[in-house]
């Protein structure tokens, strides 16, 4: 196996060194599978307690749509930040495209999450990634994404 084919973990704690985001948007909570440079898998534990539940909708709580995107696109960015030209950037969302909710992500739910790198030119990227809740596919889109700056 090759060093850039190496397979990564990255728990919590490493997810917070990566991304500039905190509670309650750090919407990662494990990457347990990533080829950096071709794709992650990973997951965020859905509890009742998460902010966005209270209001989203009382009584009948639902993840909302925005926030499985941003998990998806934080799960996506995770496919290029452990590669050393990426380490300091700050990434942007530039396109989504081809949006499909399935199924509805409550609370105790655990949210799978794939993404694959499909496409990098210069500091453009594209990656079609996918949610899942027990096995059954909840959400899927193109996320494109621009890499600026220092975080």
């Amino acid at each position: 196996m090759t060093e850039e084919q190496e397979i990564m973990q990255f728990d919590v704690m490493d997810m917070m060194e990566m991304l500039p985001h905190r509670y309650p948007f750090l919407l990662v909570d494990r990457v347990t599978e990533c080829v950096p440079g071709k794709y992650c898998k990973g997951y965020k534990n859905l509890t009742a307690n998460e902010a966005f539940f209270t209001g989203h909708f009382p009584g009948n709580p639902v993840m909302p749509g925005v926030l499985q995107l941003e998990a998806m696109a934080q799960m996506s960015a995770s496919v290029l930040m452990p590669l050393p030209q990426y380490k300091d950037k700050l990434f942007l969302y530039a396109g989504i495209d081809n949006v499909r909710f399935r199924k509805q992500v409550r609370p105790g739910d655990r949210f799978d999450m794939e993404a694959e790198l499909v496409k990098l030119k210069g500091p453009i990227a594209k990656a079609h990634a996918r949610g899942f809740v027990d096995g059954q596919l909840a959400v899927e889109a193109d996320l494109m994404f621009s890499m600026a700056g220092n975080k």
